[in-house]
This record gives structure tokens, C-alpha cells and sequence, in this order.
């Protein structure tokens, strides 16, 4: 595995943790403990996962989890928050090097990263980007639901010039709740995501925002 970048070292950072890691070996060291939580969670589900078992798997000493984890519910809230910031970091990269006809397929092309990560990443499927504080103001009421819909709207506001109001701040909010909510049926109905269940994903989004970014554009 690749050292930690210095930008990998500030999300670290920014993650529930106890303390800081320092220097990239106790970065590294936190990287396995979330790898591992991702695994676990995967495979037996949160109430049977613990620190213990997370320890094992990351090889480390449990003495060692503790520096920076007090219990499994901060280790999983880190977790969730390397998630999200992957996901943003994900669409924001895509949003650099393609083009989009229209702001309907930059929506599409946002829940297919979602999607793709529900297949292919540990752990995401298993964690729900609504129950985990704010990314950067952990004492803040504000969920990652509304850090993910931040960082999107900026990303669309930008590419597409839409006006930025308090109703379509709450309308993304509400699409990206039921989107989550129904993509989490589309992968308990099948493990690669039900397609049909999918489709009825992305229109819920297009039924939401439609009225509101018809009105600011």
C-alpha cells in the first residue's frame, strides 16, 4: 500500500479521532485499522463487529486502536467520513475530464459513482452517509448527507450556472436523502444493485430537483 499523501494526512485529520497521527507510519496504521473496520463490517455486520476484532484484522495491538479510537462507533464514523470524501473526490474527478450535455446526465453520472462505490468499495454499503457528523465541524448537527450536497451543488452550480437559493439547497437535500434511502433497497434486492430499482433512483432525483433548477436557472 502507497504512503499517505499530505492531503490523505489532513482528511485523516479531520476524521473522529483521538488524536492526530503525526507522521505517515501512524497514518498508515489508522489507513489499516479503517481498511479493516470496512472488511469486518462487510462481513459481519456492526453489532457483531468490535475493536478487538478490528485490531486483529489490522495487526495492530489493541493499545494501539485506542490512541486514536475510544470504541467501534468512532472508527465507523471515520470510516463513513473517508466514504464520503472519497465519493466527492470520485465525482469531482469525473466532472474535470467529461462532458455533460445537460445537468440531468451530471446528475446521472454522480449516483452511477455512487452506485459503482456501493459495488466495488469495503465497507460503503454497510455505512449510511446520513448517520455521521460533519466532515470538517464534528460538533456540528450537520450530517454528511448535507457535506455530500454541498460539495455537489457546488460542483453544479459551477459547470451549470444555476442560482443558488435556500430551496434548492433543501430540494438536493431531500433528493439526496431518498436517493440514498432507495439505492439502499437496490442492493438489498441484489448485491450488484437492481437496475430497475436503480432507474426509479435517479427519477426520484430528477422528480425533486426539476421544479427547483428549472426556477433558478
Amino acid at each position: 500500500m502507497p504512503s499517505p499523501t499530505i492531503d490523505e494526512l489532513d482528511r485523516i485529520a479531520i476524521a473522529p479521532l483521538r488524536r492526530r497521527p503525526s507522521q505517515r507510519r501512524s497514518a498508515r496504521r489508522v489507513e489499516r485499522m479503517l481498511d479493516a473496520c470496512a472488511e469486518l463490517l462487510d462481513e459481519v455486520g456492526y453489532e457483531a463487529l468490535s475493536t478487538t476484532r478490528i485490531a486483529q484484522r489490522a495487526g495492530v495491538a489493541i493499545g494501539s486502536l485506542y490512541q486514536f479510537f475510544p470504541d467501534k462507533r468512532a472508527i465507523s464514523k471515520a470510516l463513513t467520513a473517508r466514504n464520503a470524501e472519497r465519493f466527492v473526490t470520485r465525482v469531482g474527478r469525473r466532472f474535470m475530464v467529461e462532458e455533460f450535455a445537460t445537468v440531468w446526465e451530471a446528475i446521472d453520472a454522480i449516483i452511477d459513482e455512487y452506485v459503482d462505490m456501493h459495488r466495488t468499495v469495503p465497507g460503503f454499503r454497510s455505512l449510511h452517509l446520513v448517520d455521521v457528523a460533519d466532515l470538517h465541524t464534528l460538533d456540528s448537527v450537520a450530517d454528511a448527507a448535507a457535506v455530500v450536497v454541498g460539495r455537489l451543488r457546488a460542483l453544479l452550480l459551477a459547470d451549470y450556472g444555476v442560482a443558488d437559493s435556500e430551496e434548492l439547497d433543501r430540494a438536493m437535500l431531500v433528493a439526496a436523502e431518498a436517493a440514498d434511502a432507495v439505492l439502499k433497497l437496490a442492493f438489498r434486492r441484489d448485491r450488484q444493485g437492481d437496475a430497475a430499482i436503480i432507474a426509479e433512483a435517479k427519477q426520484i432525483v430528477r422528480d425533486c430537483l426539476d421544479r427547483r433548477l428549472r426556477a433558478s436557472a
